[in-house]
């Protein structure tokens, strides 16, 4: 076998003979973690590491303030969360409420997602290695299968939420596709699995070539949405003659309205819990923790508040118009009555959804799937089984069932909170960002994150706790008046619990993983 290198794997040959590197190599996962252990002086284990799993090497990391910017350029665009704040709108929030209430939410989330930024740029390990660290090299398996499985329900309803899009535009194209949009086959049209369908092939398409082409497409498809955006704002400013309702006839005063306007901000946050969790996704290619700083500003609390005045104006220019509260952009798409620019407009939405669905709902899947079975699966295969998951749950059945959603759903999404204290708490307070990076990859007993057959049960005991708390904030009506405040109720618990219970006998090591990280482009 050739001879490891003495500072990273180079997982981009054979380590028998020299040749071209394929996205994902052909290279036997056992024979990796042989050069890792040799690299590293570490048993790395095939069960804990592959070339996706692995860390990242600092040298050619590629996702610079620009990529970070456009992640949140597309994501905070899109059209669930248009129709969120077009709801407080409908809730009685004026102009400037409304935007005070997207800054609260943004100066948290700004700290938030550095914080969690910064320990991808560190350690250059995706979320479910990361977990590791807090719950152990087996017990990682429950928070990256928790997001995971959040993730995949929501990618099958976002690629039917777009198919939707895609149907109307196809129509408006080509009239005589109405006629397939009337039957019904496992709930869904003829035209609308045929657009179903060909949106789902294309993010496959894009995943399958790794996280480098989903840099590429947010790079891309970021400006297409701002201009778009901007562009409908502008529309239906002039439509409304020069100016807009700052409210609706419903206004909210006094204590009613703070308590919306704070309400509104937690909620904010509450919808990237999700994502605060596994930032590191995308943070462990960032090229510096300047990069993640500048591309949170600017994508965070500045494109956040551009984001608020789009809402501010379609909402309020609607309103003014004929006196309606709209739920979403694509409402205003479909009165376009300029059959081009509607089509324009469609498309620039399905770039959107496509954007966003890539890097809030397939990304973590994938890698939830790879950690699972490390040595069967890479990114690409990973990819076509988490899709075909999302295929099979008929996404656009769940949607329209208000039980799944808000049971199933709702109750995955509560557990969420209570992960984030416990990983932060442990890396932030308890470690201080200290990581031996090697020593998440091995299953020797005596390993740094081995814990109790791989499990570290303090992590669990504070979720469970903590987990109580937001289940039943959720779906107990008595506390409906603090549930827009379960995620933080949740974290704050957990992160608690956990620090007066955490082992603080335990080394604490810093090691980088460099000796056995992988070049950034897979």
């Amino acid at each position: 076998m050739k001879t490891p290198p003495s500072a990273g794997v180079d997982a981009a040959q054979d380590l028998t003979a020299p040749s071209v590197a394929p996205t994902h190599p052909s290279v036997s996962v056992d024979d990796l973690c042989d050069a890792a252990s040799a690299a590293s002086g570490k048993s790395i284990s095939p069960t804990l590491y592959n070339v996706d799993l692995a860390p990242t090497k600092r040298e050619g990391r590629s996702w610079t303030s620009y990529s970070i910017f456009t992640l949140w350029a597309n994501d905070v665009h899109s059209l669930g969360n248009y129709a969120f704040a077009i709801g407080l709108f409908a809730l009685g929030l004026g102009g400037w409420q409304i935007l005070l209430a997207l800054g609260i939410g943004a100066a948290l989330l700004f700290g938030l997602l550095t914080l969690s930024g910064f320990m991808g740029v560190k350690t250059g390990v995706p979320f479910p290695v990361m977990s590791r660290i807090s719950f152990g090299i087996r017990g990682a398996q429950i928070a990256s299968l928790l997001r995971g499985a959040v993730a995949v329900a929501w990618f099958g309803i976002q690629t039917y939420l777009a198919s939707v899009v895609f149907r109307v535009m196809l129509v408006a194209m080509f009239p005589a596709l109405a006629d397939l949009d009337k039957d019904s086959i496992l709930g869904l049209s003829t035209l609308g699995w045929a657009a179903f369908l060909v949106l789902w092939v294309v993010q496959l398409v894009i995943v399958s070539f790794g996280m480098e082409m989903i840099r590429k497409y947010e790079a891309f498809a970021g400006p297409v949405i701002l201009a778009t955006m901007a562009a409908m704002a502008i529309w239906i400013f002039m439509e409304a003659g020069g100016s807009i309702a700052w409210s609706s006839n419903n206004a909210l005063e006094g204590l009613d309205m703070w308590r919306t306007i704070f309400a509104g901000g937690a909620l904010w946050v509450s919808i990237y819990g999700t994502f605060v969790l596994n930032f590191c996704d995308f943070t462990r290619s960032a090229v510096s923790k300047n990069a993640v700083v500048r591309g949170n500003f600017w994508g965070i609390p500045i494109n956040m508040l551009l984001f608020g005045a789009i809402v501010v104006v379609m909402a309020g220019g609607q309103f003014k118009i004929n006196g309606t509260i709209i739920q979403s952009p694509s409402d205003i798409v479909q009165t376009i009555p300029n059959t081009l620019f509607l089509v324009l407009a469609c498309l620039a939405l399905l770039i959107l959804t496509i954007a966003v669905n890539l890097m809030a709902n397939f990304v973590a899947p994938v890698y939830a799937l790879t950690n699972l079975f490390p040595t069967r699966l890479n990114f690409r295969r990973a990819a076509v089984v988490s899709a075909v998951i999302g295929l099979v749950i008929l996404p656009w059945n769940l949607y329209n069932n208000p039980l799944v959603i808000l049971y199933f759903l709702g109750g995955l999404g509560a557990l969420l909170g209570p992960l984030f204290g416990v990983v932060m708490a442990d890396y932030w307070l308890i470690r201080r960002g200290k990581v031996n990076v090697p020593e998440l990859y091995t299953a020797s007993p005596d390993g740094a994150y081995f814990y109790r057959n791989g499990v570290n049960p303090r992590a669990i005991t504070a979720m469970v706790p903590a987990a109580v708390v937001a289940l039943c904030i959720a779906f107990v009506p008595a506390l409906a008046a603090v549930a827009p405040f379960a995620w933080f109720f949740a974290a704050s618990i957990a992160a608690v619990v956990y620090y007066f219970a955490a082992d603080r006998t335990q080394r604490l090591e810093d090691r980088d993983g460099e000796s056995i990280a992988v070049a950034s482009t897979h």
